[in-house]
């Protein structure tokens, strides 16, 4: 059989494509260092995860004492002290009624259980997605996601009982925030009458920030009112705070921005510091009516991973990096919206904390993805990593700096985007 050119030595899929050329060997707080010895400032904290900064010391110590300890107590066979102590605080977090965890790896591993919990406990087979949410790549996460065509193409037909309703997107509608909050509200009202009534909706998943997308913010008005609808018809209120929480956005869960108590908050991200976890919690009464057997997993939920959790929620606390989300959210908010008012291909500047993104637009005014992707360059050449992220092209310039960040880093880096943004016209 002849052998394909390319074989030989291993090598990394060509579909997994990096957004830089830096191939990284250390982190630290803010900064990465590649393997030239090259410093850059990180305002990507690797898609939000790095919570913490790089390898804070502390978490640093807790995973170190942990793999000493015990690495891998499979769930489903034995309790290891880090889950139960996890389970435990992460209840401290959340709204009441919800005390009772699921731990996976991924979002979307936390995701697809939550979809399976939510049809068993209602024994209703549908759900209530929202026109731009991201929830995975899994196939039953990925029939809610629709936030590009692209991770979708080539494998449609996706799983069934997924039905789409508008989300209240203030710049795409060109309306204000109550005309938006009420028309998509409005459209959800005539899908459960038309599409899939009450009676068939399981639940309604939701990010209270759209991420993907491009940072858009939901509303009070709306996120109320998808409240007011679950409690009259049964369904469920799923919040997918993958992103948005864990202190992200200054407050410590993305929903709390708009006054909503959810029936089931997911959460992954930013929860380890960049160990990979993820976990969903819902009501011990809820959680019992899924069916037996329904959860698990080989790796979820451990152990040192969740050891690096529990360090994590301590630096939070010890450190008050919420509370610098909101502060350093603020002051990053006024230099971008300085920056708009000074370049024009800055078409919008929205999210809250330090989850932030600068929709980037043509001479038109319309998304214009490739020019986001030569400014997100000449930023990597100037040492300052950003992600971008968009429907169209990719059109909006993420900023998700560790909640660590300073003034003095958030001045630097949006000093050198502005270089970055003369270097791409």
């Amino acid at each position: 059989m002849e052998k394909h050119p390319e074989s030989g030595a291993g090598h990394l899929s060509p579909l997994l494509k990096q957004s830089s050329d830096i191939t990284a060997v250390r982190g630290e707080g803010v900064w990465l260092y590649d393997d030239s010895g090259e410093r850059y400032l990180d305002f990507t904290s690797g898609i939000g995860v790095t919570s913490t900064g790089h390898c804070h010391p502390k978490v640093v110590e807790a995973a170190q004492r942990q793999v000493a300890n015990l690495i891998h107590g499979q769930y489903a066979i034995v309790r290891h002290q880090p889950l139960v102590e996890l389970a435990g605080r992460l209840g401290e977090k959340m709204p009441d009624p919800i005390s009772a965890f699921f731990f996976a790896s991924a979002g979307t591993e936390a995701i697809e259980a939550a979809m399976r919990l939510s049809r068993h406990a209602t024994g209703r087979p549908n759900f209530i997605a929202f026109q731009g949410g991201f929830h995975g790549r899994t196939m039953g996460s990925l029939s809610m996601t629709s936030s590009s065509v692209g991770l979708r193409a080539g494998l449609q037909p996706m799983m069934g009982g997924v039905v789409y309703a508008p989300f209240p997107d203030t710049d795409r509608y060109g309306w204000e925030e109550d005309a938006a909050a009420d028309f998509c509200l409005r459209e959800l009202d005539h899908v459960l009458a038309t599409v899939s009534t009450p009676r068939e909706t399981a639940a309604m998943f939701i990010e209270p920030i759209q991420g993907e997308a491009g940072y858009i913010p939901a509303s009070a008005r709306f996120m109320q009112g998808l409240r007011e609808r679950c409690d009259q018809h049964g369904i469920l209120l799923v919040m997918d705070e993958v992103q948005a929480g864990f202190g992200r956005t200054g407050k410590f869960w993305g929903h709390q921005h708009f006054g909503v108590e959810p029936d089931v908050v997911v959460t992954a991200k930013g929860l380890a510091s960049g160990f990979p976890l993820s976990a969903f919690g819902t009501s011990p009464s809820l959680m019992e009516q899924g069916w037996p057997g329904s959860q698990g997993g080989t790796y979820g939920g451990n152990a040192v991973a969740c050891a690096a959790a529990l360090a994590t929620m301590d630096v939070m606390e010890e450190e008050g990096l919420v509370e610098n989300a909101a502060e350093q959210g603020t002051h990053l908010l006024a230099r971008l919206e300085q920056l708009r008012n000074q370049y024009p291909e800055i078409g919008v500047v929205r999210g809250r904390g330090l989850m932030l993104g600068t929709g980037i637009v043509d001479g038109d005014g319309k998304p214009d993805g490739e020019r986001a992707a030569r400014i997100v360059k000449e930023a990597e050449r100037r040492n300052l990593l950003l992600i971008r992220c968009g429907a169209y092209g990719g059109q909006v310039i993420r900023w998700l700096p560790p909640l660590i960040v300073q003034h003095s880093q958030i001045d630097q880096a949006i000093d050198t985007f502005e270089q970055a943004l003369s270097a791409a016209r």
